[in-house]
């Protein structure tokens, strides 16, 4: 794992330093630090296998890694804990499901902030269920920049799936979630129906205009105001095709990482109750020179800069 960090040395002052030199390996959850960002790869893809997708996921961990390494530094006291991957070698998704949450919940309860890079959009409740470890009671709130729902009902013969995180986490209630960069082309009515049923509420893409954005930031301070605990989970299929094309399912006519994106995203990130972060669907097998991992690896970076 260390292998993968590796950048550029200018030097080893403050001023001059990077992520690669910043990146520790600790063999258990002991001693982290309330100032931390504490990482796993969720290098798994069984749910987009069973929700029909184009598999391919499972590598993309070390590769948005790998384009995370050169950023610099620009935060005080930054420190990145890597903890490694988890895999899913015996297609028994809900098992590393349960391993990354119960990794997550030692996590938060030591006050730190969790990044995890996927992977297959079903990190969404293994991420999720860690945070509801850690936070039994709080109302935990979740944005979700995506062009689909994910809230289908799991096939009984097959189980959950990619597509089904939102339905799951509907069951146990105590939660809302705001859904931006909703497609009608990527959700059919029952999808629409059931996020209804749910209180899901959403944001469609044809939405995200800059003449807009005072509006969307109006929506997701009271969205936030009404939640404990802030987690920001990315579908990379959310954007635009030339952009992500490495995804397990394309849109192209999805968006862009233009200002309108950054000046939500960026003030979600800055959110005193922002607490789990992570980026999924990125697939190398689809992807072009790199763009989607790269342009993942930017987005967690925004975070770590904050």
């Amino acid at each position: 794992m260390q292998n993968i960090w590796n950048g550029r040395f200018d030097g080893e002052s403050e001023e001059y330093l990077r992520i690669f030199q910043k990146v520790d390996f600790p063999k258990d959850y002991q001693n982290i630090l309330s100032t931390d960002f504490a990482l796993h790869g969720f290098a798994v893809d069984e749910g987009v296998k069973r929700n029909k997708g184009r598999v391919g996921a499972k590598n993309a961990p070390d590769i948005i890694r790998k384009n995370m390494s050169n950023f610099p530094i620009q935060r005080e006291n930054f420190r990145l804990l890597d903890f490694g991957n988890i895999y899913c070698e015996d297609e028994h998704l809900e098992n590393s499901q349960n391993k990354l949450a119960e990794n997550i919940e030692k996590v938060l309860l030591k006050n730190a902030k969790s990044l995890v890079l996927g992977g297959g959009h079903e990190v969404t409740f293994a991420h999720y269920s860690g945070i509801r470890k850690a936070f039994p009671n709080a109302k935990i709130g979740i944005i979700n920049f995506d062009a689909h729902f994910d809230n289908r009902e799991p096939d009984p013969k097959i189980g959950p799936s990619s597509g089904t995180g939102f339905w799951q986490i509907a069951q146990e209630g105590n939660f809302q979630s705001l859904h931006i960069g909703i497609q009608k082309n990527s959700n059919t009515k029952k999808l629409f129906q059931t996020a209804e049923q749910f209180g899901m509420e959403y944001i469609m893409s044809d939405a995200l205009f800059h003449e807009n954005i005072p509006q969307l930031l109006d929506k997701i301070d009271d969205f936030i105001s009404k939640v404990d605990v802030v987690y920001l989970t990315i579908c990379m299929d959310v954007f635009n095709a030339a952009i992500a094309p490495g995804v397990s399912a394309a849109a192209y006519n999805g968006i862009f990482a233009d200002i309108t994106f950054l000046s939500l995203y960026r003030h979600i990130l800055k959110h005193k109750k922002m607490m789990a972060l992570d980026v999924a669907e990125v697939n190398p097998e689809f992807d072009i020179q790199e763009r989607t991992a790269r342009l993942a690896a930017s987005l967690a970076n925004e975070w770590l800069m904050i």
